[in-house]
């Protein structure tokens, strides 16, 4: 490999071989001594990357591995008193429509729809929530859980004022009020997509209309 060689003093420029890396010998054109550079390193030298780091305290930088984000799926406990609770709402409405079956259930019945609609604005976040976007949890899913549940108990308690009959095209417009304001209160509590928004207000009211029926309460 030939190394390119600069004089100093005339500023010509010519080839030496890369046997003479290191030496010292006379410019051909003036004469003046001139030191040959080192030989040019063959090839190029490719070094492993560092390995991602998960914290600073070894190389005192700042850490280069992505961080992971872990999902919290509903624990057996958490699966378990969902269950519980779900044969205690049938086995309770079940009660109820004996007790009254020969005459409307009293209003206090509708208290139930307090702990149904917390149960379900719950569970149903965690069912239908968007897995890439990380969980609320602690407080502030607990404060927006209240909050869309009790819109949601708002809706149990309005079906009490309207005609217990309801003819069936009488809700084209009942039905477009209850689902249009159920749903923005999980979109605005959950910061859910639209369709998702719909889909956790309809949970709810598949739960409650099938519990209502079963107690004998008019179906929302």
């Amino acid at each position: 490999m030939a190394i390119q060689v600069l004089c100093g003093s005339c500023k010509a420029t010519f080839s030496v071989s890369d046997r003479f890396a290191g030496q010292t010998g006379p410019c051909p054109k003036c004469k003046a001594p001139i030191k040959i550079p080192d030989a040019p390193v063959k090839g190029v030298v490719v070094h492993e990357p560092e390995a991602p780091s998960t914290t600073s305290a070894a190389s005192g930088r700042a850490p280069t591995a992505p961080l992971k984000r872990q999902d919290r799926p509903i624990s057996p406990l958490q699966w378990t008193l969902v269950a519980v609770g779900a044969v205690l709402a049938l086995v309770a409405a079940v009660i109820a429509r004996i007790q009254w079956q020969a005459a409307p259930p009293p209003g206090f019945l509708l208290g139930a729809g307090a702990p149904l609609a917390i149960a379900t604005a719950w569970l149903g976040y965690v069912v239908v929530r968007d897995r890439e976007l990380a969980p609320y949890t602690g407080r502030s899913l607990a404060v927006r859980v209240l909050i869309c549940a009790a819109v949601y108990l708002a809706l149990w308690v309005t079906r009490a004022f309207l005609p217990e009959q309801v003819e069936m095209w009488q809700w084209i417009y009942y039905g477009p009020v209850f689902f249009a304001v159920g749903a923005f209160a999980a979109f605005a509590c959950f910061d859910f997509e639209p369709g998702t928004a719909v889909a956790h207000f309809s949970l709810f009211l598949l739960v409650s209309a099938t519990l209502r029926w079963i107690a004998g309460i008019p179906n929302l």
